[in-house]
């Protein structure tokens, strides 16, 4: 079969974001179906593709990916105005694509939301079976956050929501959260698939060249986090902690992030200003340096901001990189990872926004190797069992090309 497939922000291993499209589209050429890959130029990110735009776009395969990039740049350090306008550029494009193409089943993959508006006009013009994925709440998420305020756009959300949910002939969900979600629109369940994202076993399994950044010595506990600095990720936790470690006298306690992101100027100036020598920021790194580092590593770092929509409502890439590389989990808001976390053992939990609990988790770290080690093996075995990418790529494969729209399909349970 012939996919065509939008991801706004599609990259290869050899940018610093997140994969899953990649991979997916991989398993799906692995299957024997082709696969039409369009997207923008993500910050952070990268097609592969080296030639230079003409009209806009510039065409050509990667690792057997047929890919479409058009020349629209994105960053998350962009005003809420640029991106708005990006989106929209990007959805009317695809739109053409939708209707000019040749495909049997067109998948979009958010975020944005208006990522749906190609399935849509496919959907009801063309006739073409849509799959839709949904990788965050919204607008319940940016309502939660206080991002948008304005009720006629929280609306005009809400409406292309419903319609590309009730337009799609399947939906995949993320997480637990976001599946309940979908089904709370008046979505069949039937016709709605949970495949979280997964873990490259192969990529952060394999030997590496362990590194740390300047700074850290090979006795000091290093905590990383490795992602996006906006406002979602609740980072100043982070400032926060490294204060409370310093009045502690734990100087042998590093915390490192690695990304980029619309408040990583604001972060640093803040530790800046409190001299803290024991955050260090990092730019972002690729998938092969990155497994480097958490080789290196003693303990990674799942934050965000505490905003209830994010307790079940998302799937984060870093949180299933850091299993993958054997890395014990510090999480610092509820939620299902925080149950597996507990559950597993292969980790600390603590009470969000809470710097005193959340020192001392990292002082229990840095005093008590021998459980870190246990958690990391735990860690592991989890990857390995519940989320190796090959499986449940497997699973998302054999949902979006089933001609059936979802009726007396078994949906399993993930963790």
């Amino acid at each position: 079969m012939n996919i065509l497939y939008f991801h706004q922000h599609f990259s290869t291993p050899k940018g610093s974001t997140g994969i899953r499209s990649y991979e997916m589209a991989k398993r799906l050429i692995h299957h024997g179906h082709s696969v039409t890959m369009v997207c923008g130029t993500y910050g952070g990110g990268e097609t592969g593709l080296v030639g230079s735009f003409a009209k806009g776009k510039r065409e050509g395969y990667v690792d057997g990916i047929r890919i479409i990039e058009f020349d629209l740049a994105y960053s998350n350090a962009d005003s809420f105005l640029t991106r708005t306008m990006t989106f929209v550029k990007f959805a009317l494009k695809s739109i053409g694509l939708a209707f000019t193409e040749k495909y049997d089943v067109l998948f979009a993959t958010t975020t944005p939301l208006t990522a749906g508006l190609p399935g849509i006009f496919a959907r009801w013009l063309r006739g073409k079976p849509f799959v839709f994925e949904v990788r965050d709440l919204w607008p319940e998420l940016p309502k939660e956050m206080g991002v948008i305020k304005n009720p006629v756009v929280l609306g005009l959300m809400s409406i292309l929501e419903w319609a590309s949910y009730r337009s799609a002939h399947r939906c995949i969900g993320l997480s637990p959260g976001i599946v309940e979600g979908i089904r709370k629109r008046g979505v069949n369940p039937s016709k709605i698939r949970l495949v979280p994202n997964g873990c490259d076993l192969s990529i952060f399994g394999k030997v590496v060249n362990p590194w740390r950044p300047q700074g850290i010595s090979d006795s000091d506990l290093m905590a990383v986090f490795t992602g996006t600095h906006g406002v979602a990720n609740g980072l100043d936790a982070v400032i926060d902690v490294a204060q409370e470690l310093k009045t502690r006298g734990r100087s042998d306690i590093k915390l490192v992030l690695v990304g980029q992101g619309k408040l990583k100027s604001e972060l640093e100036l803040r530790a800046k200003k409190l001299d803290l020598d024991n955050v260090i920021f990092h730019p972002p790194v690729n998938k092969e340096k990155l497994a480097g580092l958490m080789e290196s590593a003693d303990i990674g770092m799942q934050l965000l901001a505490n905003i209830p929509a994010f307790y079940f409502g998302t799937s984060p890439n870093k949180f299933f990189d850091y299993i993958s590389a054997g890395l014990p989990v510090l999480n610092n808001y509820p939620g299902w990872l925080a149950g597996m976390i507990q559950e597993m053992n292969c980790g600390y939990t603590v009470e969000p926004e809470n710097s005193l609990e959340f020192a001392k988790a990292l002082e229990h770290a840095a005093d008590n190797r021998d459980c870190l080690v246990e958690m990391g093996v735990n860690a592991r075995l989890l990857a390995e069992s519940e989320f190796d990418r090959k499986l449940l790529a497997d699973r998302w494969v054999s949902w979006v090309v089933d001609s059936d729209t979802g009726s007396g399909v078994r949906r399993e349970k993930v963790i």
